[in-house]
């Protein structure tokens, strides 16, 4: 079949949906339907400040009360009670109440929530999502044949009770909103984002839905594949939408960080809501969860259970090395339920057109990526080769197969990496012994035969794990991939999108390294004529590699700045943006 120019948007997957929809996902729908749509029907959810200090003010209110008496049995007694879950069959609703008041057979629902009310005209009331959760639970109680006259939404910030009377106007209100989220449920569409809306940059799940980022791509016409995604100042203005439409809502950089633990014998425990490294019996660090991204281990260190419940709980990844880099695999905790996406990914995988289209754009953007390397860091960059790469990279975007597109990868990497010594800076400059030299003739692997494909090999183990990461991240099987075809024990995905990203993190590393004398001659080991990295240098590497990921980088579609680290998940996103096909074109990084 010929490559199409355009992806349609395909059939949405059917799905099975809960009996009851939670009043508190009404809320979300009248806030934004696309959150509503990322947490009920694609069960997408991360914390952020808000949310956790309002689960922590909701400890006390969630902690069930005495039982709620029959509407019957009420009489004129007055009593508060928690907690209290009922159901409507009519409206297929549910809904925990945080606290009834019961006084002269009448009942007022109490809804505590984190913030502040809404002020208009001067007078405070509840705001609208609040309301609407309020008077779906009057719907719930009369139903159930309780009286509910009016209700009460508790704002913790001011410490103020706000009335809500339940008017036929505001009843009527809550029961289109159920009848609304129940429909796009069912739909399972994925609606748009938020126009430039000022709740964007406070929810949670920003990083995910990327709301300005999808919508300049949504306004963008698709780019069609004989199109050339050039490089500097000819960037289409597909891949670079006004300045003015993209807000940066994301942090440029992650709080948490990557630990890399290369200690021989090490053993990682738990003390409590803590992590305990220790060498032997003695203790050599303390990790919270909060401050890790991810956990390295390299080699024989030991983890105890009680700790890998503790990071898969938290969501934290842990990932196991042999001692010389190889990536074994990847422990992780359910971190995401989104099986429509990976059913769109398998989907798309075992299409022929897709795959090349795809695949098009990620080396060409690799071979892009790596002549802009040369251009920067070569002494004297070979104008033959420069010319001759860019010449490969148009080439690649109109490639008629997959092995084409191999063959051209291939040939650009023989050039790219036949003058990679010119970026190298090793001349003796007097800081330096003489026997300062890092000897490379093209790329070796498996095993490496000399220091700079020991580094680069180390590198891409690493940059491997990391897109792993953020594939099992995203909801991806990192198994499927498009470009590398599926293998038994290769992560095919991680690989396709690491690829353009080869020369900017991972062969950037490795000449920082060497040009700083980060890694030194003595840092490697050699054996039956294959190089190793000494315990030292690797660690002296990780710290290279993880400066070069905290690096902040302008994107060249949404200009911000962002750093690599960040960089990987929100490119995992906007391929998964394409799978479901809410954007037409996947945007390959490629640097300026």
């Amino acid at each position: 079949m010929a490559a199409q120019s355009s992806f349609s948007a395909p059939a949405p997957p059917v799905r099975e949906l809960p009996d009851y929809l939670p009043a508190r996902m009404a809320n979300e729908f009248v806030y934004c339907p696309r959150l509503f749509f990322y947490e009920w029907v694609e069960g997408l959810f991360r914390d952020n400040a808000a949310t956790i200090e309002g689960k922590f003010q909701h400890k006390r209110v969630d902690r069930p009360g005495k039982p709620l008496p029959e509407p019957d049995n009420l009489g004129d007694e007055s009593l508060q009670t928690r907690a209290v879950t009922l159901s409507s069959e009519r409206l297929r609703v549910i809904a925990t109440v945080d606290l009834l008041e019961v006084e002269a057979s009448t009942v007022t629902p109490v809804d505590y929530k984190h913030g502040k009310p809404a002020e208009s005209a001067g007078a405070l009331q509840a705001w609208p999502t609040d309301r609407v959760q309020l008077a779906i639970q009057a719907l719930i109680l009369r139903e159930n044949g309780y009286r509910a006259d009016e209700g009460i939404v508790f704002y913790a910030a001011t410490r103020q009770r706000i009335r809500v009377p339940f008017s036929e106007e505001v009843l009527a209100e809550a029961e289109t909103a159920v009848r609304q989220a129940w429909t796009l449920a069912r739909s399972g569409c994925m609606p748009p984002p938020l126009e430039n809306s000022p709740k964007c940059p406070g929810c949670s799940l920003a990083p995910l839905c990327l709301p300005d980022e999808t919508a300049a791509l949504l306004g963008a016409a698709p780019e069609d594949d004989t199109g050339q995604l050039l490089l500097f100042d000819e960037l289409s203005s597909l891949r670079k939408p006004p300045r003015s439409e993209i807000r940066r809502i994301i942090a440029p950089r992650a709080e948490q960080r990557a630990v890399y633990l290369n200690t021989q014998g090490l053993r990682v425990g738990r003390s409590g809501e803590v992590l305990q490294v220790k060498e032997k019996d003695a203790l050599r660090q303390e990790l919270r969860p909060i401050e890790i991204a991810q956990l390295n281990l390299m080699g024989s260190i030991q983890i105890t259970t009680q700790a890998v419940q503790l990071l898969c709980e938290a969501g934290i990844p842990i990932c196991y090395f042999s001692q010389g880099g190889w990536f074994y695999g990847i422990t992780t905790g359910l971190v995401t339920k989104n099986v429509f996406l990976r059913q769109s990914q398998f989907r798309l995988a075992s299409e022929p057109w897709f795959c090349l289209k795809l695949a098009r754009r990620l080396i060409a953007g690799k071979i892009r990526n790596q002549r802009t390397m040369l251009m920067r860091n070569h002494l004297e960059p070979p104008e033959p080769v420069i010319r001759e790469m860019k010449e490969m990279a148009a080439r690649a975007e109109r490639a008629s197969s997959l092995e084409e597109l191999l063959g051209l990868e291939g040939n650009a990497a023989r050039l790219y990496f036949g003058a990679f010594d010119g970026m190298l800076k090793v001349d003796d400059d007097g800081a330096c012994p003489e026997a300062f030299r890092l000897d490379f003739d093209g790329r070796n692997r498996r095993p490496p035969r000399d220091p700079v494909n020991a580094l680069l090999s180390l590198g891409y183990s690493v940059l491997t794990k990391d897109f792993t990461v953020a594939c099992y991240s995203v909801g991806f099987d990192p198994m499927m991939g498009f470009y590398h075809q599926p293998r038994f024990g290769r992560p095919a995905l991680a690989l396709d999108l690491m690829e353009p990203f080869r020369p900017l993190i991972v062969d950037s590393a490795v000449i920082q390294a060497i040009n700083t004398r980060m890694i030194t001659p003595g840092d490697f080991l050699r054996s039956a004529g294959s190089v190793a990295l000494t315990p030292a240098g690797r660690k002296n590497f990780y710290h290279a590699y993880e400066l070069r990921m905290d690096t902040l980088v302008t994107h060249p579609v949404f200009e911000y700045r962002l750093s690599y680290r960040r960089l990987l998940e929100v490119q995992a996103r906007l391929l998964a943006r394409v799978l479901e096909g809410e954007i037409g074109d996947y945007p390959v990084f490629i640097t300026r």
